[in-house]
């Protein structure tokens, strides 16, 4: 595995893989890499013949300075990771490669209603400064294939508006959540946790799979309510959302049979950490 850190080599090593008749994958992450992330290189590698993967730890999507700085950083075992299942290289720029002009504006995307609920209402600005980096990421590797994991399922959602919007020629492909044992969704976030936390952390699964079982049971205002009640009854959980909406716009629903394809989402802080995940509770086979 090859390890980069300017865009000019990385360029140059793509467009000769492409020239070579390659197709080219491409995994961005913000590191302390997981199984979680290996699926997604696995995924990558199962749909084109070179795959890319980035670590770089965003500044411009934390709307919090202390949770920008307290997110692990940890290059030596994520090179281990990627070594492991065989990623072919490396990108890991510096802030400077990717924003070189720190005073230029940035990009300004119209997504509508996608950004507004869930993560978008207590995340200000999460959403622009992902946008800002993922298409500065694309218009560097120019992939032919997108590998993200559904765990960030809005953030999925997002990336494929962009890609409308912008008409960048590349095919978003969804990476399913993988879980610990106990059912906890894998997240970097994870090694955060104070051993009590890590326990109670399972609950947010415990609260989707619930709505899932009882979904035809309640009303959906009645589903979420209840969902919502139920970990806030759990001492050490502060959850800040749990909706059911349609997965395909990520508007809510009212009624049961509103749509075909319909997930729930929940958010929550576990001490000083915030966990997020989701599962589909109906999903059409086309």
């Amino acid at each position: 595995m090859e390890i980069l850190n300017s865009n000019r080599d990385l360029a140059a090593l793509v467009a000769e893989q492409r020239q070579a008749g390659k197709s080219i994958g491409f995994v961005p992450t913000m590191g302390a890499l997981h199984a979680g992330h290996a699926s997604l290189i696995n995924k990558s590698k199962s749909e084109t013949n070179f795959t890319v993967c980035s670590i770089f730890v965003n500044p411009t999507q934390f709307n919090d300075a202390a949770d920008f700085e307290r997110y692990p950083r940890t290059t030596d075992s994520d090179i281990a990771v990627l070594k492991k299942h065989c990623c072919d290289v490396l990108f890991l720029p510096t802030v400077s490669e990717i924003y070189p002009d720190p005073t230029a504006p940035t990009p300004e995307f119209d997504f509508g209603y996608w950004d507004k609920p869930m993560e978008g209402a207590f995340r200000p600005g999460h959403f622009k400064g992902m946008a800002q980096v993922v298409k500065r990421l694309l218009e560097i590797v120019q992939p032919d294939c997108l590998v993200m994991g559904q765990k960030d399922y809005q953030q999925l959602m997002i990336v494929r508006r962009l890609l409308a919007i912008t008409a960048l020629p590349v095919r978003l492909l969804m990476g399913e959540t993988l879980r610990e044992p106990d059912g906890l969704a894998m997240s970097s976030r994870n090694v955060r946790l104070a051993p009590d936390d890590r326990q109670r952390a399972i609950q947010l699964y415990r609260s989707l799979c619930w709505a899932k079982e009882n979904f035809e049971q309640y009303s959906i205002n009645e589903l979420k309510n209840q969902a919502l009640q139920q970990l806030s009854n759990i001492e050490g959980i502060k959850p800040e959302y749990f909706e059911v909406v349609d997965a395909d716009t990520l508007q809510p629903i009212q009624r049961h049979n509103d749509c075909p394809n319909i997930i729930a989402l929940v958010a929550a802080f576990l001490g000083t950490v915030r966990l997020i995940d989701n599962l589909f509770i109906c999903q059409s086979e086309a």
